[in-house]
């Protein structure tokens, strides 16, 4: 990894590439034993069409794949989409019915007015303050009127950076970045998007900071 600073979005997907098996065993399925988190996923689901969906839906920062699988057993046309080549071949792997691709939220080139929702959890935190705005926008030009946005991230009473040079035992060259929902919601509003629900929930015993789920909507 290199010692001066990297493109974050380049950085980010070479540093997942480094440790995607390790995640992916340590983090099978960031869902599971949280209720409240798989209660909001699935309040995404309805909006979004759920089994009469016909649109297809957006998993941003899929990952391992968990969750793209979470959203097609409720019923929607659902891929996944991850910085990473490696993620997106352990995500082929373990989800062979599903589909998913290398791509970037920085630069998503699905066509305009297309997707029935998008779903981002955990990925903005990659994300550099002065660029969701940027993200935010594509995610608009991308929904079709009404579609759902569903964000979820660490949080915290102030913004903030972690940046992390080593993780499972590999050299990565990660930034974390702390949003405030306050700053998301700015955000989103200011490219278009409605806000309807704002939840924080406390961290669980394995978490360190609280979690904040953003939804919103296209307008109609």
């Amino acid at each position: 990894m290199p010692t001066d600073r990297p493109d974050f979005v380049d950085a980010t997907r070479t540093s997942y590439d480094a440790i995607a098996e390790a995640y992916a065993e340590r983090h099978p399925d960031s869902l599971a034993g949280r209720p409240l988190d798989c209660a909001l996923l699935t309040a995404f689901a309805e909006l979004a069409g759920g089994t009469g969906a016909t649109a297809p839906v957006a998993d941003v920062g899929s990952g391992p794949g968990h969750v793209t699988a979470r959203l097609h057993g409720l019923g929607l046309p659902v891929f996944g989409v991850d910085v990473s080549p490696r993620m997106v071949d352990l995500a082929r792997r373990a989800h062979p019915g599903l589909r998913f691709r290398v791509g970037s939220m920085t630069s998503l080139d699905e066509p305009d007015g297309t997707l029935g929702g998008i779903v981002a959890l955990y990925s903005i935190i990659h994300v550099p303050d002065d660029r969701l705005a940027a993200v935010f926008t594509a995610f608009h030009r991308a929904l079709l009127p009404g579609g759902p946005v569903l964000l979820a991230f660490q949080s915290g009473e102030e913004e903030g950076r972690l940046r992390l040079t080593e993780r499972f035992g590999q050299a990565v060259w990660l930034d974390y970045h702390w949003h405030t929902p306050e700053a998301v919601a700015g955000h989103l509003a200011g490219a278009g998007l409605e806000l309807r629900a704002r939840v924080v929930r406390e961290p669980d015993d394995d978490e360190a900071r609280p979690r904040a789920f953003l939804l919103a909507r296209r307008p109609r």
